[in-house]
Formats: structure tokens, C-alpha cells, sequence
């Protein structure tokens, strides 16, 4: 973060406003966008300079939505911590965060680029039209269809992406339209997101196992499993109960493996996987984002490449991963 002229008051207000949002930059995310915007930069050949600041912006928007997602999200743990709200309360998370949203803003200035702020403001309501839609299911306990879903996603998770690229391109000579590819990512990147919430055991050493289900959130399998059987409640029921119970999740993820929800999952993201290499192909190659996408496939493939489908003996957990108990709003940790 770069430094600001402040007075001694500046300065201390500076440090409190930042806490919640620095403290959530001190657990290690995956990176992934960033690994993306210098994948892209392979096209594009952006100054590193230039593609420095994007990148910051992006990271910056990134973190800062993750402190409102857990709030919205009522989620407990981020990246294996107490999230930001446990730690510093809810009101100064949400102003840390919205703090940081300014602060990218105004970080776009570097650039001196009029258009660069438009592109911002397009993007950011686009990633705020797609939480609202997932936040309106499930408060409202409505199940979108799978199109509906996607919608959703390319808005909210695509948003961050494409506002990268769409930023880089102010500065390059290439304006080839990758939004195609970038929608694709987007919706591959959710829905594994969405899958390993359910049945990567690393992911629940982070979070919460199968915290999906305690949100009540619409994820891609629930979707799949819920639309495709619609005589079938018991996802619907365990949804609308926001159970914390680990018995009862993992019935509930046994269940959607019974019907097929899970396989269809692995499916979609080998036909998403398909599609990105395919596009990546047809835009002249491109062996950094290639190998971005051969690391995000390690969870529904094989080492040997063949595809990877959940079986019952692979949904046993170890207990002091199945719950993170909650007492009086601080979250106890497994030692």
C-alpha cells in the first residue's frame, strides 16, 4: 500500500480504518488473479509497470470483497483465521472494505487514464448485481436455474477479471475481445470453487466443511441436484436449515453424490476446462494461461489426466475438520 501525506491524526485513523483489510492480506489467498493478469500480459505485453498497478487494483478489490462476502455470507474462517469480522466486529470491517474500494479508485489515477475510471464503475456494479442475485436466493430461498446461475457468476466472479484485462488494454495494441475466454474462466473458476466446498479436504482446513450448506447458498451441485430432482427435498430441507451439524452435511453431500450432482459437477468442469483450452488455442496460444489452467484441474483430474469422480470412501473426513465450534461469536480453532 502506498504511503499517504497525512497529519498525526491522518495517520492514526489511516492505521485503525486499515486494520481489518491488512489483516485479511496477511493469510495467503491463492493468487490466481494475479497469475491471470500476467498470463493475459503474454497477449497484451503491458509495461510492467503499468501491469503492476492493475494488478494491485485487482488484488485490492479482491480482498476487500472477501471482509463483505464473509459478513453477507455469515462465514466464520477465511483462509483458515478467524474471518475479519470475528476479529474487529462487523461495522469496522465493512467500512475497512468499503475504504479500500476508494482506495483502488483512486490508485487508477497512476495510470492517467479517463476511461479507466468508467471501466472501474462498470465492473464493480457488475460484481454487485451478481452478489445481490446470489444473496436474493438465498434469503428469498429460491433456487435459479442453472442459467440463471452462470449469470450470476460471469457478473460476480468474472467481474474482477475482465475489469483487469479491460484495464491492461487501454495500454496495449492488442483489442482482440477475450471476453469469451474470460467468461469461461469466470465460470470455471466458481463452479470449482463451488465443488471444492463440498469435497476438497484442504478446502475445509481454511473454512468450514461443506460451508455451502450452512450459508444456504445456491451453489452449482446444490443447483444441479435440486433442479434435476425436483420431487427430491432433502437438499432443499438441509439447505433451508443453515445447520451447522457436520452429520448432517455430510449426509447431504452423500446424498447429492447419490443423485449424481457431484458427478455432473467433474463433468461441467472438464467441458469448461475443454472450452478454455480450446479458446486459448484459437487466440494464438498462450503456455502461461495454460499452465494456470492445468493447476486448477488438479482437483476433478488425475495425475494421469483422466477424470476424477468422488466416491463414498472418499467422503470421510477427519472429525476435528467436520465442525469449527462458535462460542459467543469467537471461532475455536482445531489445535
Amino acid at each position: 500500500m502506498e504511503k499517504r501525506n497525512m497529519d498525526g491524526f491522518g495517520k492514526l485513523s489511516e492505521k485503525v480504518v486499515m486494520e481489518p483489510y491488512n489483516y485479511t492480506c496477511s493469510t495467503n489467498g491463492k493468487g490466481i488473479r494475479s497469475l491471470l493478469m500476467a498470463a493475459f500480459n503474454y497477449w497484451l505485453k503491458v509495461p510492467e509497470s503499468t501491469l503492476d498497478v492493475i494488478s494491485s487494483v485487482i488484488q485490492m478489490l479482491h480482498n476487500a470483497s472477501l471482509i463483505i462476502d464473509d459478513i453477507e455470507d455469515g462465514s466464520y474462517l477465511r483462509r483458515g483465521k478467524p474471518a475479519a469480522h470475528c476479529v474487529f466486529g462487523t461495522a469496522s470491517s465493512i467500512n475497512s472494505a468499503n475504504y479500500v474500494y476508494f482506495l483502488a479508485l483512486e490508485k487508477l489515477s497512476v495510470l492517467r487514464r479517463p476511461e479507466s475510471v468508467k471501466i472501474f464503475t462498470e465492473q464493480m456494479l457488475e460484481l454487485h448485481r451478481g452478489q445481490g442475485m446470489d444473496i436474493y436466493w438465498r434469503s428469498s430461498f429460491k433456487c435459479p436455474s442453472e442459467s440463471e446461475y452462470e449469470a450470476m457468476v460471469l457478473c460476480k466472479t468474472g467481474g474482477l477479471f475482465g475489469l483487469g484485462v479491460r484495464l491492461m488494454q487501454l495500454f496495449s495494441k492488442n483489442q482482440t475481445d477475450y471476453k469469451p475466454l474470460l467468461d469461461t474462466i469466470g465460470l470455471f473458476f466458481q463452479i470449482r470453487d463451488d465443488y471444492a466446498n463440498l469435497v476438497d479436504l484442504s478446502y475445509h482446513k481454511k473454512k468450514m466443511f461443506a460451508e455451502d450448506l450452512t450459508e444456504g447458498k445456491f451453489s452449482y451441485p446444490i443447483v444441479r441436484a435440486i433442479n434435476d430432482f425436483p420431487d427430491d427435498s432433502q437438499v432443499m430441507n438441509i439447505l433451508s436449515q443453515h445447520t451447522t451439524n457436520s452429520s448432517l452435511k455430510l449426509h447431504c453431500v452423500q446424498h447429492m453424490l447419490e443423485l449424481g450432482a457431484l458427478e455432473k459437477t467433474v463433468l461441467k468442469l472438464a467441458k469448461l476446462e475443454e472450452r478454455c483450452n480450446q479458446l486459448i488455442v484459437e487466440f494464438g496460444n498462450n503456455p502461461l494461461l495454460s499452465e494456470v489452467m492445468h493447476k486448477l484441474s488438479d482437483l476433478h483430474r488425475t495425475s494421469d489426466g483422466h477424470l476424477r469422480f468422488i466416491t463414498p470412501n472418499d467422503l470421510n473426513y477427519p472429525s476435528e475438520y467436520n465442525e469449527i465450534p462458535i462460542t459467543n461469536g469467537h471461532v475455536n480453532l482445531p489445535s
